[in-house]
């Protein structure tokens, strides 16, 4: 019997908003009304809460802790499909510090204050009272999750809960550097192509790749939901044709890894991207 419906509503009862996650541990992709954001997305989309759809879409942003829309037909159905468990830290007031080598937890070890910890597959998560800004590779294997972004549950941890050191704020706030890690290739396919081209000259696609570098490179915050979103964009006008190049993708993960993103991130916001529109 499937026990993650039942452990998502006890947390959503505890107060933390959840969400179904896929066996590849991402939120599942949009609804067919919510495609390349024809809903029109959420109001306010730094707070938690499924849009007016009354599926689990707009992923992190889906997470609720409402117990009719956990129990409604469609979640119920998305919760079948779900092999684990998803949560909106900064919705649940907590700061995730994600440390994903040994390498990493021992920095933390040694920089950060006790908190609460939780084993994961490559390392730990160390869990902070107060929500703040997430942001990916603030440090070699070290990603901040909190405000506009999603954890797995992977169960209540060890440790008790103290407040955010200055530390952890500080690594929000520092502009990388020479710290950032060198792009590396890319490693998606091309969209196969086949459906009906509409650029007409390639200067359509070669001013849409450059704008989408350009909204990336410019993004002053939520930099993972505008790499995401910028991805979307590009495969909805460009994906189907088979005008769209590998080298064309190199140039998009370029800027996204040149902001912090990790290849994994970059791969993942890609393939999230396709599923979403159904490629």
């Amino acid at each position: 019997m499937n026990s993650i419906p039942t452990t998502a509503l006890g947390l959503a009862e505890s107060g933390l908003p959840v969400l179904p996650l896929r066996a590849d541990k991402r939120p599942f992709g949009n609804c067919p009304d919510c495609e390349e954001l024809a809903c029109g997305g959420r109001p306010n989309m730094a707070t938690p809460g499924p849009c007016a759809c009354p599926w689990p879409c707009h992923g992190w942003a889906a997470a609720t802790t409402d117990p009719a829309v956990l129990a409604s037909p469609q979640w119920t159905a998305a919760w079948r499909r779900a092999r684990t468990i998803g949560y909106h830290p900064g919705g649940a007031g907590v700061t995730v510090v994600d440390l994903d080598s040994p390498t990493a937890v021992d920095w933390a070890c040694t920089h950060l204050p006790p908190t609460t910890t939780v084993p994961t597959t490559r390392g730990q998560h160390w869990i902070y009272r107060g929500a703040m800004r997430s942001m990916n590779g603030v440090r070699p294997g070290v990603d901040l999750k909190s405000t506009m972004s999603y954890a797995r549950w992977l169960g209540p941890g060890t440790g008790t809960l103290t407040e955010i050191p200055d530390a952890v704020r500080a690594l929000a706030e520092k502009t990388p550097t020479t710290a950032r890690p060198t792009p590396r290739a890319v490693t998606v396919p091309a969209p196969a192509g086949g459906g009906e081209c509409r650029h007409r000259s390639p200067a359509y696609l070669e001013r849409g790749i450059a704008m989408a570098e350009q909204r990336i490179t410019e993004a002053a915050s939520a930099v993972h939901s505008t790499v995401y979103r910028t991805f979307l964009a590009v495969l909805s006008a460009h994906g189907r044709c088979g005008c769209l190049t590998e080298a064309h993708i190199a140039r998009l993960f370029a800027a996204a890894q040149a902001k912090g993103e990790s290849l994994r991130h970059c791969t993942d916001a890609w393939s999230n991207a396709r599923i979403a529109l159904g490629m």
